[in-house]
């Protein structure tokens, strides 16, 4: 079968607009869901991190209380230490994206670190989306999408219809004062149609080959119509 290159966040923390660094990284069930449901229908996965760092797990994204209780907590824990790609990533920068049929971006605050400003994930993305390329981005991933500009500076996404983490769910969750930026608002400001689902609940847009997803409980979804693009 063919090959999906997960691009994943080399950030372990979030500068917050006071100065502070907030502990994170990628978003467990973001990653092991996709992994999940990718593997499942035999395709082979590679993880790329900016400079091939190990990727950091929000521990926040190991807690009961976001894995439906400790069964389950232990279950995406459990999962994700079995997963090899995600101990020996290969460096984003060396990624020929010929090599593969489809490109996700799995979420967790990282993402608003590192890829939002990665010029080199911004040209992959660009070029994935040029191609036509099966191009899965799901919660505070489409922060990646910001560093994808075409050579009049403009955004390679505008005008596409999108979502991710909303103003109202960063707000629940208790960042959105303590926040540099919103994502909501900079994926406005570049031009994309975002669209705005219920808060928590899963919600997922295509619009041609791009295929986002709003938050956590998206993730899931989001594979299953990646995988109907790969078909």
């Amino acid at each position: 079968m063919s090959k999906i290159l997960f691009v994943v966040t080399g950030a372990d923390h979030w500068t917050l607009a006071d100065g502070t660094e907030h502990p994170t990284g990628f978003w467990a069930e973001e990653a092991v869901a996709p992994y999940q449901a990718f593997k499942a229908a035999g395709h082979e996965i590679v993880v790329a991190t900016p400079g091939g760092v190990v990727p950091t797990v929000d521990q926040a994204s190991l807690a009961p209380e976001v894995n439906g209780g400790k069964e389950g907590a232990d279950k995406v824990a459990t999962t994700l230490a079995e997963i090899a790609e995600f101990l020996s990533p290969v460096k984003l920068e060396e990624v020929d994206l010929a090599e593969y049929a489809a490109v996700f971006y799995p979420g967790g605050h990282g993402p608003m670190e590192d890829l939002a400003v990665s010029a080199e994930s911004g040209r992959l993305l660009a070029a994935a989306l040029e191609t036509g390329m099966p191009l899965g981005v799901v919660c505070h991933g489409p922060a990646a999408l910001l560093a994808a500009t075409k050579e009049d500076g403009s955004n390679a996404f505008a005008g596409y219809e999108l979502t991710g983490f909303t103003n109202v769910e960063e707000t629940q969750a208790g960042f959105a004062d303590k926040a540099k930026w919103l994502l909501q608002d900079r994926l406005v400001a570049a031009g994309a149609d975002f669209k705005e689902g219920e808060a928590w609940a899963p919600k997922v847009v295509v619009d041609r080959n791009l295929v986002t997803g709003q938050n956590p409980a998206s993730s899931a979804p989001l594979a299953e119509e990646l995988l109907k693009k790969l078909a």
